[in-house]
């Protein structure tokens, strides 16, 4: 595998790899060679006919959803392998296995790094449609995600809608906004001020490990809230005269050095500006209207980086969306921490469009 040795050591020994020979060509019009898809399953791929999951994953995720979302993939929880069948793909431009910045070139042994060119959203889901082809998923009973996880599940029912049953985006909006596109912009220009960054190129031996920790500090701080950071830190000090709330912004930059990449930051950040489901296509609440599958629109009622307003408005436009609040101090990253009952949610609504499902085959057979 064509990654550093701190990215390798990342992955799980059940991912699986799947290489596109010959050109993926990107909105952009720009060509990649030879692309490489990481991915997880679970369960049997019987099921697939008929109960088909894809989850996919935010900014620094990756295919192993028990990772990052624990209590959601398991006997007896949402997703449960012995009667569905899950699927979650490392997303283009990503670090733990697909292809991306920090891969090897094609017949060469030069990374990529700043010379990757810039991809989309909805390239990330015409290669995820690529992999499920190859595994011959031809309908997803329901997609799903949180964040730029929660983009590609949006993206899915506008650019595939024959294959995809319902959709759940958790914590994000149909449109990426100035507020957030602001705040990665502060993001990566953290980066580009470390003394190893020099436009994207850098050495295995001196990565720019100040810029991306200082990054990641910014981006936990947003991903959380006031009363979450007050409630755990407060003024606390520790005994070197740090205060507490300190001291765990150090420990995640220093984290996000031993498990992700520099320019695959810069790569996907730019890729979430992409997300617009108007882009293209219209006008914005004429797009939403024009999605007709069952979507369950979940917002963190603590989220200050995408604010319930905005996923209210989503749901509010879209022809068959139900609305919930996931009640929750802890800020946007709440759907990584109330996931029992962010997955009873899901559940839920998995069950309401089952009963609903021969209801409909009777109605559409009288017709």
């Amino acid at each position: 595998m064509s990654l550093p040795d701190h990215l390798k050591a990342q992955i799980a020994a059940a991912t699986q790899y799947l290489r596109v020979p010959g050109d993926f060509v990107l909105e952009s019009g720009e060509v990649l060679r030879d692309v490489d898809i990481a991915y997880r399953t679970w369960g049997d791929r019987a099921n697939a006919a008929d109960r088909a999951i894809l989850i996919c994953h935010a900014l620094t995720g990756s295919a192993d959803v028990e990772a990052w979302w624990p209590n959601i993939i398991g006997a007896g929880k949402t997703f449960d392998p012995s009667h569905d069948f899950i699927v979650c793909a490392n997303i283009l431009g990503s670090c733990y296995g697909s292809t991306g910045p920090a891969n090897l070139k094609p017949g060469t042994q030069t990374r990529y790094r700043a010379d990757f060119p810039r991809v989309s959203v909805r390239d990330m889901v015409a290669l995820e449609r690529t992999l499920l082809d190859e595994l011959g998923i031809e309908f997803l009973e329901l997609v799903t995600g949180p964040s730029l996880g929660g983009m590609q599940a949006l993206e899915w029912a506008a650019m595939y809608p024959e294959r995809v049953g319902s959709v759940v985006p958790i914590g994000v909006g149909g449109q990426h906004s100035a507020w957030c596109i602001g705040i990665s912009e502060a993001q990566r220009a953290a980066i580009a001020a470390d003394p190893n960054w020099d436009d994207g190129y850098y050495s295995d031996d001196a990565p720019p490990e100040q810029g991306l920790a200082a990054a990641r500090m910014m981006a936990v701080c947003t991903y959380r809230s006031w009363d979450s950071f007050n409630e755990r830190f407060g003024r606390e000090r520790r005994d070197d005269d740090q205060y507490q709330v300190q001291s765990y912004l150090r420990h995640q930059g220093s984290k996000i050095n031993q498990r992700f990449d520099a320019n695959t930051y810069v790569t996907l950040t730019h890729a979430m500006h992409t997300h617009d489901l108007a882009r293209g296509r219209g006008e914005y609440t004429d797009v939403l209207g024009s999605i007709s599958h069952p979507v369950l629109v979940v917002s963190v009622s603590s989220d200050a980086l995408y604010p319930p307003a905005e996923q209210r408005f989503l749901a509010d436009h879209l022809p068959n969306a139900q609305y919930e609040i996931l009640d929750c101090p802890h800020g946007h990253d709440g759907f990584l921490i109330e996931t029992e009952t962010l997955g009873s949610i899901i559940s839920e609504f998995r069950a309401a469009q089952a009963a609903a499902a021969p209801a409909q085959a009777v109605s559409a057979g009288s017709e």
